[in-house]
């Protein structure tokens, strides 16, 4: 890969995985929640799973999207559905850790991280737009390998950031009813973040 393309890359993925979204307001939440260390499957699968779309989308799979433009639809209800009830789940807790009613003891998996993902419009969108400009047409295969090796290398470091500052704030939370608060204005913001992304097309 070209050093400039590099570049232009570096810069892309770091505004990409560094600015708010779902996933990194569930980053957020987890590390507020849960600390640094059990978040660390949400970070992996959230990273794992966006890269595992790259890879899909490279190979073929966004044409299908454009050839079939309802699969997509299909796609974000679903995500829409998901990501209603993750902030359910987020804004009914009230405590580190805890939930009143519908538990939330423990964060959420690596599983369920990387399949969260796979649901993600935005992500699919940006999955679209790395494929069509990082890639070299004539060294196709390698290139995406390059281009998602070097995403990786980006993302983690970035997205670790929003849990890493959700752990920083566990101290300033756990007096009183802060962490029920800040998990309801963690749940609005994660409804919030997915209106563009559910009004835009692939």
């Amino acid at each position: 890969m070209p050093l400039e393309t590099a570049l232009a890359l570096i810069g892309f993925a770091f505004v990409m995985s560094i600015s708010p979204g779902p996933a990194n307001f569930l980053l957020l939440a987890s590390g507020a929640n849960f600390g640094f260390a059990r978040s660390l499957p949400l970070v992996f699968g959230i990273s794992l799973g966006f890269l595992t779309m790259v890879f899909c989308v490279g190979i073929g799979l966004g044409g299908l999207f454009r050839a079939w433009p309802v699969i997509y639809t299909v796609l974000k209800l679903a995500c829409a559905a998901y990501v209603l009830w993750l902030a359910l789940k987020i804004a009914r807790s009230r405590s580190l850790g805890a939930a009143d009613g519908e538990t939330m003891a423990a964060p959420i998996s690596f599983v369920q991280a990387a399949l969260f993902q796979l649901l993600n419009p935005k992500a699919w969108a940006v999955a679209l737009i790395v494929t069509v400009s990082y890639t070299d047409p004539d060294r196709y295969i390698t290139s995406l390998i390059a281009m998602i090796a070097l995403f990786a290398l980006v993302n983690l470091p970035s997205i670790s950031i929003w849990a890493i500052s959700g752990n920083l704030l566990r101290t300033i939370l756990r007096h009183g009813r802060r962490m029920a608060v800040f998990n309801i204005v963690m749940a609005v913001l994660l409804v919030g973040s997915m209106i563009p992304v559910l009004l835009g097309s692939v």
